[in-house]
């Protein structure tokens, strides 16, 4: 499910996909690459921010694989599916930003499966 965005609630640039673990928690699954203006236009009407109760309010990610720059992103509400395309290459132990396709505006996120986004 899309919980948190890089970017602005009015124009996210990437998606943060989590899922919840089987002890509830959040975890975060993948990045996306970046959205074109289209999925950008989209997504922003759809979104709005996590606030203080968010399970990443005040959490870090990395930047990147290796690096200790810390990803600026928003968290927002977990409350939309979202289905993507994943690259199954791995490098240095580490997976590619998967690819987003669309909305799932059919599945909530207690439907979704725990191989969806």
């Amino acid at each position: 499910m899309l919980a948190g965005i890089t970017g602005s609630l009015a124009s996210p640039q990437t998606l943060l996909l989590g899922r919840y673990d089987t002890a509830g928690r959040l975890c975060l699954v993948a990045r996306t690459t970046p959205l074109c203006t289209a999925d950008r236009r989209e997504i922003a009407g759809r979104i709005s921010a996590g606030g203080p109760d968010h399970p990443w309010h005040g959490r870090r990610f990395s930047v990147g694989w290796g690096t200790r720059g810390e990803l600026e992103f928003h968290p927002v509400r977990p409350e939309l599916v979202v289905e993507f395309i994943a690259d199954t290459a791995v490098e240095a132990g580490r997976r590619h930003p998967v690819r987003y396709l669309r909305l799932r505006e059919d599945l909530t996120p207690g439907q979704a499966s725990p191989f969806a986004g």
